[in-house]
């Protein structure tokens, strides 16, 4: 089921300031329009009833293109696609379909959509448009998701190869579908019909990514059959359109974007006119912006610099029945105490190893010295949780308990210790360290991340009492990925954040033939083949592509399959996990906004906020 040159463009993310924020372009800084009268009136609305927020530096509002979590911010308010994480809950509703039923042998959907829903250009939304939009997700050179629907749901088809340009400017080959050889089609005006090759355990998860979203037939002719109404930058910059919540108004590149509440909604209406983002990758202008200048309504921890954060100002908290923390934290920079809510996200930072170029018992040497609960407090300050797998304990087969329990009584270089005298013995055994010959390496961390520079000077300093030298540089995100898949990196920091609420989604990174740099799109980059780790790890996920149905018995298998690759992963230390990230949001008292849920902020959607009289 899996394909080397069709799984491209993963969901990485940068850990900055402590948090996890959008996968962006690096060296943006901010301007925005605010007027700075304290009220949160950014763009001078004298209303008061427009959501003000911030947001990292975008890069399209085509759902099929973006990568980066500013993008789908902004997109997850214009668009709907069929499903829907209601308040970013991983529990999957109906958004634009009003029923479904699937086959006896779990492989053919059906789906009837709601009557009467309309695109933002007045169009009814019916199956045609769905057909085409998914279409564009498998077929589309700008389609940057092409294996969700080929791969992840797999869909039948038929594939090709098509060259694209890609955000380096470099030729690149990407395998998508024939021209209209998706199983996929409409049986009536509101009635359409998938079949998959073989039955998947997170279909309809699957399909409330923004990825599935629906858009008006034809408007982009990037796909067979269709000329086109805007050319494509057109669509994904200044004319996007959707059957959101939100009208797209204005996006100027860092600077602001703005959206307008859509009166013939077919779901709950907005309760605020519109959404104003103020735009800038510089952490500390959006902390002046929002904690200083009161000029954002609701920020998150991406906002706030670990620097100027101080764990001590959250107080009066609760835990709520989904292990959420509410509370107060205050006060600010700028006198006020906001509401507080700190969520467990499905994610995992890592640190990630080239094994051509870095040996294996300097690898060991490196978890040996990684006390992740350390980490944690010092740096990061306690936003997050130490990791000892890849795959995050809300969805680890048997859930956060059996996270734990097994990370305590099996994983091999200590449980939240620091163990210095087994890393010598491991690099003496292999002719390094005190006495023998040095190691030397480089670990990449992203440019504008203030945290894991920090772990790199923590790690690098314990490396060097045992005679290994570790440089830290750093790099452009788009230069670090760029470089990892050239094979260019010897060691490296990154994310991933759940593209659906299974393990899977996490452990197919560690997939060894998928993390071939020689190949044209590898999906991780740590050239990991050849042991016998490697060997169980392949295996492993062989048997969890060969049980993908939503059977008790096939997740029994599954189950299985993801600790014998978490353990193949302790045992060559592929990725040395190192935290799970906790998200954290902060609202005035002026907001009323709901929790959201495992799945992050960015697949909230806003129509259901409230704003009242805004106060200094």
């Amino acid at each position: 089921m899996t394909d080397t040159d069709n799984l491209t463009r993963r969901r990485f993310l940068q850990a900055t300031g402590g948090a996890a924020t959008a996968a962006a372009l690096a060296g943006c800084t901010g301007g925005g329009d605010g007027d700075g009268d304290g009220n949160g009136n950014g763009n001078g609305d004298s209303s008061g009833k427009k959501l003000q927020l911030i947001n990292s530096t975008m890069t399209t509002l085509d759902p099929v293109k973006a990568t980066d979590t500013a993008s789908g911010t902004v997109i997850q308010q214009i668009f709907d696609p069929l499903m829907n994480y209601p308040n970013a809950e991983i529990a999957v509703e109906n958004l634009l379909v009003e029923s479904h039923e699937v086959s006896d042998d779990q492989r053919t959907y059906t789906f009837k959509l709601k009557e009467g829903v309309k695109f933002h250009n007045g169009n009814e939304v019916t199956a045609s448009d769905v057909v085409y939009s998914w279409r564009r997700l498998a077929e589309s050179t700008n389609s940057r998701r092409s294996y969700f629907i080929l791969d992840s749901i797999g869909v039948e088809h038929e594939t090709t190869t098509k060259t694209y340009t890609n955000e380096e400017g470099e030729k690149e080959e990407l395998t998508v579908a024939k021209s209209d050889s998706l199983s996929l089609k409409s049986t009536g005006d509101y009635e359409l019909e998938m079949t998959l090759t073989e039955p998947f355990h997170s279909t309809l998860e699957m399909l409330a990514y923004t990825s599935f979203a629906v858009i008006p037939e034809g408007i982009i002719g990037d796909i067979k059959g269709y000329d086109g109404e805007v050319d494509h930058s057109k669509f994904a910059t200044k004319e996007p359109v959707g059957a959101g919540p939100f009208k797209f108004k204005s996006w100027t590149s860092d600077d602001h974007a703005e959206v307008s509440k859509y009166e013939n909604y077919h779901g709950e209406k907005a309760k605020v006119d519109g959404i104003h983002w103020m735009i800038s990758s510089d952490a500390d202008a959006q902390h002046t912006y929002g904690f200083i200048n009161k000029n954002a309504d609701i920020l998150y921890a991406g906002n706030l610099p670990t620097s100027k954060y101080s764990q001590d100002k959250i107080k009066d908290t609760s835990t709520d029945d989904q292990g959420r923390t509410v509370g107060k934290y205050g006060s600010t920079a700028g006198g006020a105490t906001m509401d507080y809510l700190g969520v467990s996200t499905i994610s995992s930072y890592y640190m990630g190893f080239n094994t051509e170029a870095v040996p294996k018992a300097v690898r060991q040497a490196c978890a040996y010295l990684m006390n992740q609960e350390r980490l944690v407090k010092e740096v990061f300050k306690g936003r997050g949780e130490a990791s000892h797998h890849f795959t995050p304990p809300m969805i680890y087969p048997g859930g956060a308990k059996e996270y734990k329990s097994h990370a305590e009584n099996n994983y091999p270089y200590g449980y939240n210790t620091n163990q210095r005298d087994k890393a010598e013995q491991v690099l003496k055994d292999a002719g390094y360290g005190p006495g023998n010959e040095n190691f030397s390496f480089t670990f990449t961390v992203y440019q504008s991340s203030t945290t894991w520079p920090k772990v790199g000077n923590i790690l690098r300093d314990q490396l060097k009492s045992v005679n290994v030298n570790m440089e830290v540089e750093t790099a452009p995100f788009n230069t670090l990925l760029s470089r990892g898949r050239k094979g260019n990196l010897q060691a490296y920091s990154l994310g991933w954040v759940m593209d659906w609420p299974a393990p899977d989604n996490f452990l197919g990174l560690l997939y060894p033939p998928l993390t071939d740099t020689s190949k044209s799109s590898p999906q991780s980059y740590t050239n990991w083949s050849g042991t016998d780790a490697a060997n169980q790890a392949t295996s492993a996920w062989e048997k969890i592509q060969s049980n993908r149905g939503p059977t008790d018995k096939a997740q029994t298998a599954r189950n299985e399959a993801y600790v014998t690759m978490e353990e193949a992963n302790w045992e060559d230390v592929v990725f040395l996990p190192t935290y799970h990230n906790l998200e954290e949001r902060f609202s005035y008292e002026w907001v009323d906004v709901p929790k959201y849920g495992g799945a992050g902020y960015s697949r909230q959607m806003y129509n259901n906020v409230e704003i009242g009289e805004r106060t200094n």
